[in-house]
């Protein structure tokens, strides 16, 4: 398995974690320079959690774990990632979730089939969970501001284009610091 990202503390729990419980998400990450770009918007916006949180398509939205179930976690990621190969993502224009969510975001316009099936296949097993809305692949840009705020945000990225290789999936814990970090990178290796 080939390692994507930063591997910091890869294949132990967090120091102090024995016996207790981590949350964890899984993301396609959005490659340079088109990552830095959606979180400089964000914090243009005013969004507090524009740099606590690297730009991305949500897989498994945060999820607590036990840290004793790490081992059993990486190993159900590791064989999500060796049957699949890498697929192309187009990312264009905006649109919102209102007014279920305060949410603005920009569309997965291509990609965004195999992120379902990605997310129903990393959603199972030892990460089996409810969602509290139907899984839809999408791009944050602006979430839980003002209406007017949200409005701007969504006129500015409806014009926003990026095209990339999508080479696998990030791991990520959310620290104490409320900032989500990179822990463990998993890339296709299906053929």
């Amino acid at each position: 398995m080939a390692s994507l990202g930063p591997t910091s503390g890869i294949g132990r729990p967090p120091a102090g974690a024995a016996g207790s419980a981590l949350t964890i998400g899984v993301a396609v990450t959005v490659p340079e320079p088109f990552g830095s770009a959606i979180q400089d918007a964000r914090a243009g916006h005013g969004d507090p959690q524009a740099r606590a949180i690297p730009t991305h398509v949500t897989l498994l939205p945060p999820t607590e774990v036990a840290a004793e179930r790490l081992p059993e976690v990486r190993a159900h990621l590791a064989a999500v990632a060796a049957a699949r190969r890498p697929f192309r993502m187009l990312l264009h224009g905006s649109d919102t979730f209102r007014p279920v969510s305060p949410v603005v975001f920009i569309r997965v316009e291509e990609g965004s089939q195999e992120c379902r099936e990605l997310e129903a296949a990393i959603r199972s097993g030892p990460l089996a969970r409810e969602l509290a809305f139907p899984y839809h692949p999408h791009v944050t840009v602006a979430h839980n501001l003002p209406d007017l705020v949200l409005d701007q945000a969504l006129a500015d990225a409806r014009s926003f284009h990026a095209a990339f290789t999508v080479p696998g999936f990030t791991l990520s814990r959310f620290g104490a610091d409320e900032v989500w970090r990179p822990w463990h990178g998993y890339a296709f290796s299906g053929h």
